[in-house]
């Protein structure tokens, strides 16, 4: 039993499985940024363009409870306590915040993408020769005497 702690406790406070933690709660806190911008930004503007649609009142009554209900303009807490409703316009709003959070997580790794290319690109373009400063022709980095003048290279 000990061996089996000793093996948790390692696994558990590796540096990835902490970084993991870290990750996951700033993405909890990041998917409740982008659902207070749909829902207190985008939707709005959305119900502009569509005649002041209400997307989280929109559903579709499935027992006759609830289409009663629906009959007499109920919101859809009511009908949900009337009876069954398939509450379509919920999900066009989880829909829309997926594609944000998809757009915005796309945008970061083609950030991060270009971020190492370009370092990878200034790794590679480290200069491996120098110039003499006797002579004028190009030497190894690390030479210290010139093979074609024969100077002392500081």
């Amino acid at each position: 039993m000990k061996e089996f702690i000793k093996e948790f406790k390692e696994f558990a406070f590796k540096g990835n499985m902490i970084d993991l933690a870290v990750g996951m709660i700033i993405g909890a806190a990041f998917t409740a940024i982008v659902n207070s911008v749909v829902s207190n930004l985008f939707m709005p503007i959305i119900s502009l363009f569509t005649g002041g649609i209400d997307f989280s009142n929109l559903y579709v009554p499935l027992s006759e409870a609830s289409k009663t209900a629906f009959m007499n303009g109920a919101d859809i807490e009511t009908a949900r306590a009337a009876g069954a409703v398939l509450p379509y316009g919920t999900f066009i709003t989880d829909l829309i915040q997926f594609i944000i959070l998809a757009f915005v997580v796309f945008l970061m790794i083609r950030g991060l993408t270009k971020l190492m290319k370009s370092s990878n690109e200034a790794a590679e373009e480290a200069p491996t020769t120098k110039e003499c400063p006797f002579c004028k022709t190009d030497i190894h980095i690390d030479a210290v005497k010139c093979p074609n003048c024969t100077a002392d290279l500081k």
